[in-house]
């Protein structure tokens, strides 16, 4: 029985970096980053992705402020999970993201990658790895 991917989405104020798991749910993989400037292109942009493929779980990082509070990024954040939500069946659960993007500049200058392009991308990817990691064990 094929199983479904897993889909991490690292949503900032401007891009959503969007990450994707293999069929079996063990690896994520940075896919692309989409253009927040506008809400209902970046959800279409999202559900055009998941009717590609077989997502069974949408993985949202929350920014969770150092001391362990939701501030007004874990705020926005949540707001557009609701709105997304709205969209489709999918169950949406969030996963605490502190440092990922800090994680995934230091992973992409340690590979010489473009590190514009694919700061939000690797950061979804390393929320998705987390929790996927967490399945497992």
């Amino acid at each position: 029985m094929a199983k479904t991917r897993s889909l991490g989405l690292d949503i900032g104020d401007r891009w959503i970096g969007v990450a994707m798991s293999d069929p079996q749910g063990i690896l994520a993989s940075p896919l692309t980053i989409i253009d927040r400037t506008d809400e209902q292109p970046g959800i279409a942009a999202i559900l055009a992705i998941i009717d590609q493929n077989q997502i069974g779980v949408i993985v949202v990082g929350l920014p969770i402020s150092m001391n362990g509070n939701i501030g007004p990024q874990a705020e926005k954040v949540q707001a557009f999970a609701r709105e997304l939500s709205q969209h489709t069946k999918l169950p949406v659960e969030f996963r605490d993201e502190r440092l990922t993007t800090v994680s995934a500049q230091r992973l992409i200058r340690m590979t010489k990658k473009n590190r514009k392009v694919r700061d939000d991308a690797m950061a979804a990817a390393l929320i998705l790895q987390g929790y996927l990691d967490e399945k497992v064990a």
